[in-house]
């Protein structure tokens, strides 16, 4: 990415911050093989709608090689990263995230979860190696959503509802309309002479999906905002992951567990990178609070829609924007 003037960063958001954020020394730590892991899950989604994972069984043989494998895309000279883009959805993107005006200081690749279907703009730059990168990616994804559905099924059992694959069968489901993006955030030295601000990489949001599965690496960035309105950073763990809750989570459990808001913010120094999956049901699925978690007498917060339609009207919005609003009763 090329080094922009301070007049060519106006077209980007910046945060003041004149005193160094606060790191969320409180972040919720799920331990898998913690036999009381379920009950853990549940109270970190209840209170944050976000916690860490850690003995995760994803092999870090996996991690570094996919992480490598995307680091020496995103130091390609831009003419070549630019012949994987622009995406439609997938593909290689930068500085615009999605069609409504959003800028953060960021490039990506965004890919399908099906090694089948992987976009012929990313292969288009993987030329002297696409064998080695489709590798990559095809077994970082079968691992990560191996995972993805055992968290689901312990939110379930945690819960005590049944089938405890209620939740996992839509990522399951081979019509899952699922996707993975790695954001790559360069570093950006201007920001030295922006005394008191840091630069939005990517700006405050929910996910809407099931559940978002986060893997960075060791630079700091990523911040979500507490029940209080607060921001605070999270610090990295390159061999952990971070699960957020999603919008639809949100519904299916009428607002127990929260989507968790967060951003990233670049550093003035050091690039950082993350993987992320995004676990989306089927596009035909029907959203809607599950019976068996409402209390007797109590009332669906949420309207029922199909995925399809949610992801439309989610993708017609602001990064910022209250999407589940519409469809609250």
């Amino acid at each position: 990415m090329v080094v922009l003037s301070q007049r060519g960063l106006d077209q980007f958001s910046f945060i003041n911050t004149y005193k160094p954020m606060s790191l969320f020394t409180q972040i919720p730590v799920v331990d898998f093989a913690d036999p009381d892991a379920k009950t853990r899950m549940v109270r970190a989604c209840e209170e944050y709608g976000f916690f860490k994972l850690v003995n995760h069984g994803v092999s870090l043989d996996f991690i570094t090689n996919l992480e490598t494998q995307a680091l020496n895309f995103f130091n390609l000279p831009q003419s070549e990263k630019d012949k994987a883009g622009p995406p439609d959805p997938f593909g290689y993107g930068n500085k615009r995230i999605g069609p409504n005006g959003d800028v953060g200081w960021i490039e990506y690749l965004l890919l399908n979860t099906n090694p089948q279907v992987i976009s012929e703009k990313s292969l288009a730059v993987f030329h002297e190696s696409p064998h080695n990168f489709c590798s990559a990616v095809e077994d970082y994804i079968l691992a990560v959503k191996r995972m993805a559905f055992e968290v689901l099924e312990s939110m379930a059992d945690g819960l005590g509802i049944e089938p405890r694959n209620v939740l996992s069968r839509m990522l399951r489901d081979e019509k899952s309309d699922s996707c993975f993006r790695v954001n790559h955030y360069p570093p950006c030295p201007e920001l030295q002479a922006s005394s008191g601000k840091n630069l939005v990489g990517f700006g405050e949001h929910t996910d809407p999906q099931i559940i978002s599965v986060l893997r960075s690496n060791n630079t700091t960035g990523l911040q979500i905002c507490t029940r209080d309105e607060t921001w605070v950073s999270v610090p990295p763990d390159q061999t952990s992951f971070f699960i957020n809750v999603g919008d639809a989570l949100q519904v299916m459990t009428n607002g127990r567990f929260r989507s968790v808001k967060h951003r990233v913010l670049a550093d003035p120094a050091k690039s950082r990178v993350s993987m992320i999956y995004f676990g989306g049901p089927p596009l035909s699925e029907k959203i809607a609070p599950l019976p068996t978690l409402l209390e007797e007498g109590e009332g669906s917060l949420y309207k029922e829609f199909t995925w399809s339609e949610y992801k439309i009207s989610a993708y017609k919005s602001r990064l910022a924007d209250y999407r589940l609003g519409q469809f609250e009763n």
